[in-house]
């Protein structure tokens, strides 16, 4: 099993795509792209904070203010 760092550490209370609390996410309002794995996540799966998010060419890096940075390469995600 990997561990993944801070914002998408599991368990997960947010919504990574939406903001929203996951008892109250639909499976519709994750965006069609996501779903596809072209999205990167936008919300800290933590706290729900929206996050400062870099798309670069080999992946991307989100980064939320209190639970620290996660990479695309470190899910194994590019």
């Amino acid at each position: 099993m990997i561990t993944v760092p801070g914002p998408l550490e599991q368990p997960l209370k947010y919504g990574v795509y939406t903001g929203l609390e996951l008892e109250l996410q639909s499976p519709e309002a994750i965006p069609q792209a996501a779903r596809l794995g072209l999205e990167p996540p936008r919300y800290c799966g933590q706290c729900g904070r929206r996050m400062v998010v870099q798309v670069r060419p080999d992946g991307w890096d989100a980064r939320c203010s209190r639970h620290g940075t996660v990479d695309s390469v470190e899910l194994g995600r590019r």
